[in-house]
């Protein structure tokens, strides 16, 4: 596959929105006044992730995903912090909303425990035939359909990278979110697999806040850990400029999921294209908004991966990128 070369790091870093941090501002449809303006029959996101809205029905240049005028109002809600989610699900219910969007398993699980009528498209991580959300991939059965991202498994495959990246190491760290258990414990799971397999000793720092991100970076450095593989959650997305620049300035060789860190400034990422995901997640509210049923939609499963270098960043840890990653990256970052 050819590599695409991309130049992003001479621009300033972005939020999970688009503009640049420290002047973001919250789309009016999330203001509580605004919100009984809008139509009754309307989208509404559970969601953490503000860019997902990018990829979802909302405005006219989305018509080809979705004509109709409920369309153009999308909610954005609870912005990472996860025990906001079952009062605001409860909340878009009550407001008789036409469709739930939820971005990850957490926002879906409560848009579940909130209704079983409305319909809800999510993208989650992990079974959801297992967690209850679906009687079946080819027919789910019930109000909820959507996309499927196997996360988790992916972590092992980040060590991988991460070790071949540093050959040496023998310690290395991850860094997960508390207060989401259940992707916490199946990510740790899978990288504690890897990291036996690789012969490497793993330790795990929590944070939940932006001190506690602080913190774990100092911890980090107390373990003497080589390397750092950042887990799948919103709020460390949320604050990638952080964190990157936290790695910057203690020197950390880090690997993230998306490509929004090593654009950010980060070294790499390896994880799937959540851009595939939104955009599945959209066509499915239009499809739903036009009158088919979440039951007959198949669940999709994403499997597109790619493998994002930050060239400049590698080159400031003094860090060689070998040839059999750069031969796999799928965009390098100059």
């Amino acid at each position: 596959m050819p590599i695409r070369r991309s130049n992003e790091t001479s621009r300033p870093a972005a939020d999970a929105d688009g503009r640049h941090d420290g002047r973001a501002t919250r789309p009016r449809a999330a203001e509580g006044d605004a919100d009984d303006r809008l139509p009754r029959r309307r989208v509404a996101a559970v969601r953490q992730h503000p860019r997902a809205a990018r990829f979802l029905p909302a405005g006219p240049g989305r018509s080809r995903v979705c004509r109709r005028p409920e369309c153009q109002n999308l909610i954005p809600l609870a912005e990472g912090q996860y025990d906001r989610l079952p009062a605001l699900a409860a909340d878009l219910v009550h407001r008789e909303v036409a469709v739930i969007v939820a971005q990850n398993n957490t926002a879906a699980l409560a848009a579940q425990g909130a209704t079983s009528t409305v319909p809800i498209v999510c993208t989650v991580g992990g079974d959801p035939i297992q967690m209850g959300l679906v009687a079946s991939f080819n027919r789910p059965g019930g109000n909820i359909t959507g996309v499927v991202i196997q996360t988790a498994e992916l972590m092992g495959k980040r060590l991988e990278f991460l070790h071949e990246l540093l050959p040496t190491a023998t310690v290395v760290a991850v860094l997960v979110n508390p207060t989401n258990p259940s992707a916490m414990a199946s990510e740790t799971s899978n990288l504690q697999d890897a990291a036996r397999a690789l012969g490497l000793e793993l330790r795990i720092l929590q944070a939940s806040t932006p001190n506690e991100i602080e913190a774990a970076f100092e911890t980090l450095v107390g373990y003497r850990a080589a390397g750092l593989v950042v887990s799948a959650d919103t709020f460390f997305t949320n604050r990638r400029s952080q964190i990157t620049a936290l790695a910057a300035d203690h020197a950390v060789p880090a690997i993230y999921v998306v490509r929004f860190f090593p654009a950010a400034g980060g070294l790499m990422s390896y994880g799937p294209d959540y851009a595939d995901s939104y955009r599945q997640m959209g066509l499915y509210t239009g499809k739903i908004l036009n009158g088919a049923s979440p039951a007959d939609l198949p669940v999709q499963q994403m499997v597109k991966v790619e493998l994002v270098i930050n060239f400049n960043t590698a080159k400031a840890l003094g860090l060689t990128v070998p040839p059999s990653i750069l031969a796999r990256a799928d965009e390098v970052i100059e």
